[in-house]
């Protein structure tokens, strides 16, 4: 595949589910803001949930803030440099380059874009088990908050 595939994503930090993402061949400002919002039409979030990120250009973005705003959405970016800012984001990103981005070899974008469909929708969300939720898979664990 000519270029490289860049997936975006969005996760709920607290049950470290991804529920928004696209796959784009640069860090534009459209890649951002249509994964921002797959996560709105999916999640609708409750006004004032906080969107943290790193100081990347597309998330100050016209078209990103405008998207934030009419959702209710607050901004949040962390330090410059500091990953530690965006931990949660980070490691889903190290782990899908791990599992899924450095194990393939991808013909065309809608290829890289079905595999990492495949990969949050199959395979994390529903089965990858995490420390940080006492060894339960995302989707589960959201269940069993839900239910409390």
């Amino acid at each position: 595949m000519g270029g490289l595939a860049l997936p975006g994503r969005l996760t709920w930090v607290c049950t470290r589910r991804c529920c928004g993402f696209q796959v784009r061949n640069d860090l534009s400002s459209d890649l951002v803001t249509c994964a921002l919002g797959m996560a709105v039409a999916l999640r609708r979030p409750r006004p004032g949930t906080i969107h943290h990120s790193d100081r990347g250009s597309q998330y100050g973005s016209l078209s990103f803030g405008k998207t934030l705003r009419e959702s209710g959405i607050i901004p949040s970016m962390g330090s410059k440099g500091d990953p530690y800012d965006n931990a949660a984001q980070e490691s889903f990103m190290a782990t899908q380059k791990t599992e899924l981005i450095h194990r393939s070899r991808f013909k065309t974008r809608d290829e890289a874009r079905l595999a990492v469909f495949r990969y949050i929708e199959g395979f994390y969300n529903p089965k990858r088990r995490h420390s940080a939720l006492d060894y339960k898979n995302p989707a589960e664990y959201e269940r069993m908050l839900t239910e409390e």
